[in-house]
Parts: C-alpha cells; structure tokens; sequence
C-alpha cells in the first residue's frame, strides 16, 4: 500500500493561515506535506471519509491528516511544527501543556484570525509551490 503523504487543510480565506502555509513550504524542504483549503471539495472528501464535518464558512481549525488520523487544533499544529527543518520541533515540548488548555488559546487566535489578520479573496501557490496543493490543477 502507497504511503500518502501528510495533508494540511487549511483556512483558504484567512490571511493567518495562508501565511501560515507559506512559512511550512519553506520549512518543508523535503515537500512532505501536501496542502489543501478547507473551501475546496477535495478537502471536504478527505474530513468526510474520516468523518470529520465542519462549517467551511467558519472553520475554527487547522487540520493534519496523516493516514486515517486527523489531528485538530493545537494537536495538528504541533505535529506541523515537530517535522519542520531548524528549531521548530522543539514546540513539541507544549504536548505537556494538557491538551483543553493548548485547544483554548489555539481558539482564541482563531476565533479574531480575520479581524486581526484579514481575509483572502482568492490565494493561488507559486509555481514552484503548486504541486504541494491537492486543489490546484496540476493534482488530479
């Protein structure tokens, strides 16, 4: 069986989480992870399959799927940070913070992400990126 590569599905909307996917890419010189918005149908089939539903008008998380795994919140974004290049695993050391208080704050960054940060129209990876995306045309 091929080994699927990890999938960050991410708030296609947000100027926070696209960000957030940019500073990945370059941390990510191995291309592990694969990217794709929330908005998009490709990432509603890969939640649903695992049943995961959510409001992709208001989504109030980013999510990792590794495999039949999907990890949320502050979970996904420390398994992100711990297989990134330099001192980013090091942010794993927070999985002793008991996991409701690590989901509270991730919320209360979420919950204000597009007041404090803005909102997208539309965010299309760089050449050199798309091949990451699962939603773009080059992913089929």
């Amino acid at each position: 069986m091929i080994q699927q590569p990890p999938v960050v599905i991410f708030d296609g909307r947000c100027n926070l989480c696209h960000g957030a996917v940019r500073f990945i890419v370059k941390r990510d010189p191995k291309g592990v992870f694969k990217f794709a918005s929330i908005q998009s149908p490709k990432a509603q089939q890969l939640l649903r399959q695992r049943g995961v539903e959510c409001d992709i008008d208001d989504p109030d998380s980013v999510y990792l799927i590794k495999g039949a795994e999907v990890m949320s919140q502050s979970d996904a974004a420390l398994d992100i940070a711990g297989a990134l290049s330099g001192g980013w695993p090091l942010l794993r050391l927070f999985k002793i913070v008991p996991r409701p208080l690590r989901d509270w704050c991730y919320r209360q960054v979420a919950r204000r992400r597009y007041r404090l940060f803005g909102q997208r129209q539309c965010a299309l990876p760089s050449e050199i990126d798309r091949r990451r995306f699962l939603d773009s045309d080059t992913e089929h």
